[in-house]
């Protein structure tokens, strides 16, 4: 009997056949473990069967390894709930403020201090004669388009690195420090501007990387910022 043996499935193997092909197959177990979990054989006290500890192996491997990802799992369950209790408090900071100045403050004071976020930019485009002073910047739709065109291409959250000359045209004096960056447009109707936020780590903001926080931020100030940028 050998591996390319075809045979078809109402065929019935006698037991001689299936201890012939194992006796010719020493090593199919140690292929197929999956398949030790399924046997059943009597253990008898005293006699070491290694059948038997091979499977008792297989299955450890297999509850530590539904251990590890139960406890993956409820670590993320963790980490969604302290992000979920730091989103609902920027939100309702966000619902309080008053003028352009106060919704701007506390966003960046959430950011810095509840998000620990590195590096937060928020740009408007426009013209700065027309805007308060606030932490945001203002800068117009041309020059915008000059320096980071390629960013401006997206309608959506997008995350990873950018070239140098991106990173100083949105993060200014710190641009050398920011490894990777996670970037959101602001548009109601049309772009109106963008919210970036930097890391120091080059692999923490990876391109793979879920922006759904952030996309959710970005919506909630889509609706929040057009009236009090309107309002001047």
């Amino acid at each position: 009997m050998s591996d390319h043996t075809i045979i078809d499935r109402d065929t019935v193997l006698s037991e001689e056949q299936v201890s012939e092909f194992l006796r010719q197959h020493p090593d199919y177990f140690v292929k197929n473990p999956g398949l030790l979990a399924d046997l059943r054989l009597p253990h008898e006290s005293g006699g070491a069967i290694s059948l038997v500890e091979r499977q008792v192996s297989v299955l450890r491997e297999r509850n530590m390894d539904m251990r590890h990802r139960l406890s993956k799992l409820l670590d993320n369950a963790r980490d969604n709930d302290k992000l979920f209790e730091k989103t609902k408090r920027l939100i309702l900071a966000l619902l309080e403020a008053q003028d352009l100045g106060d919704l701007v403050d506390a966003l960046f004071y959430s950011f810095d201090n509840e998000f620990n976020i590195h590096f937060t930019t928020l740009l408007f485009y426009g013209d700065p004669a027309r805007l308060p002073s606030t932490a945001a910047r203002v800068v117009s739709i041309g020059e915008a388009r000059a320096h980071i065109g390629q960013v401006l291409k997206t309608n959506r959250a997008m995350c990873g690195s950018m070239s140098p000359a991106e990173r100083r045209f949105l993060f200014g004096d710190s641009a050398d420090q920011v490894g990777s960056t996670a970037i959101v447009p602001l548009i109601h109707g049309n772009a109106f501007g963008l919210l970036a936020i930097g890391n120091r780590d080059p692999k923490y903001y990876r391109s793979s990387m879920g922006t759904l926080f952030l996309s959710y931020i970005g919506e909630v100030l889509n609706r929040m910022l057009p009236p009090k940028l309107l309002r001047r």
